[in-house]
């Protein structure tokens, strides 16, 4: 579904990203992971339309889309839940769910099936966004996405200050969006919560993708956290 190819991207003549490529499946959740700095979420926004990548190319579907704008990325499906959360705090929770239909890809009769996997949402669509905790806004931004009707969603750093037992609830919900059939892009600092959930993994470190390789095989490989950590076989850091 997503090919990204040789991707280089440079703020300021500063490198944040040389030269990667990934590529991402129909149905398939894989994951980039890596020590802040890494640029992960300078990749997910060159994907999403954010950025323009300064050399390489975004195919989505064959398509390449690197010069599309974000409007036009969501529009073919493409949906991101970004860092941060970024609820519109003054605005209701219902109105904040309601921006997920903007893009004519979603109707009202889809609320239901969204709501489904958030069910704490539909007692507080009249509550500002801004009263509640972080998780509870995390879980509104994916509930936002999905209405969208996304064939490829997006998450960067979804467990980013959250408490543990809410990280378990956002992965629960992801592993039932996975069994969906729905394709995932997650950007995470947290190994073990996502090594559960994707079906592959890629290791970013300083803008390069040093190691991949699917979860079940990577699970148990020191290899896997030497890359993670930039520590060599001999235990130096690299």
């Amino acid at each position: 579904m997503l090919e990204v190819s040789d991707i280089w991207f440079s703020y300021r003549r500063v490198p944040a990203l040389r030269g990667i490529s990934f590529d991402v499946r129909e149905s398939e959740v894989v994951a980039l992971v890596g020590p802040n700095g890494a640029g992960k979420s300078t990749t997910m926004k060159v994907v999403s339309g954010l950025l323009s990548a300064d050399q390489g190319a975004v195919h989505l579907d064959g398509r390449d889309i690197d010069r599309q704008s974000p409007e036009q990325v969501a529009r073919l499906g493409v949906s991101l839940v970004p860092e941060g959360r970024h609820v519109f705090t003054r605005l209701s929770v219902r109105e904040n769910l309601e921006l997920g239909t903007v893009m004519g890809r979603a109707d009202f009769d889809h609320w239901d099936g969204v709501l489904d996997h958030f069910p704490f949402l539909r007692g507080r669509l009249d509550t500002p966004a801004g009263k509640l905790s972080g998780g509870e806004q995390q879980q509104l931004v994916i509930a936002r996405a999905l209405l969208t009707r996304p064939r490829l969603l997006l998450l960067d750093e979804p467990s980013l200050g959250l408490g543990p037992k809410i990280v378990d609830l956002i992965y629960d919900i992801l592993a039932v969006l996975r069994a969906s059939g729905l394709t995932l892009l997650i950007v995470e600092q947290s190994l073990d919560r996502v090594l559960d959930v994707a079906d592959r993994i890629y290791v970013m470190r300083s803008g390069e993708i040093v190691l991949s390789g699917r979860s079940t095989d990577l699970k148990e490989s020191a290899g896997l956290r030497q890359a993670y950590f930039g520590i060599d076989a001999a235990g130096a850091v690299a």
